[in-house]
């Protein structure tokens, strides 16, 4: 199993997604209360590197528009 690590930027009101070597900006339409906004982006990154929700975590940044995530490519 792969576990990499990238650095996100978030971007409101957008439909975005590009990647940069480590870094990553997203862009979503959730607002960010009650966690809706980091559910949408787990969604998003697992439907881009075509794998599981469960397989994309959030390390730090859970109330900030910079977050690390750690993606598990691999069984």
């Amino acid at each position: 199993m792969q576990n990499l690590k990238y650095e996100v930027e978030i971007k409101f009101n957008r439909d975005i997604l590009t990647i940069d070597d480590k870094k990553i900006i997203v862009g979503l339409t959730s607002i960010p209360e009650k966690g809706k906004a980091n559910r949408e982006l787990i969604k998003k990154l697992a439907k881009h590197f075509k794998i599981h929700s469960s397989q994309v975590n959030i390390i730090s940044g859970f109330k900030s528009k910079k977050k690390i995530v750690e993606v598990n490519q691999g069984e």
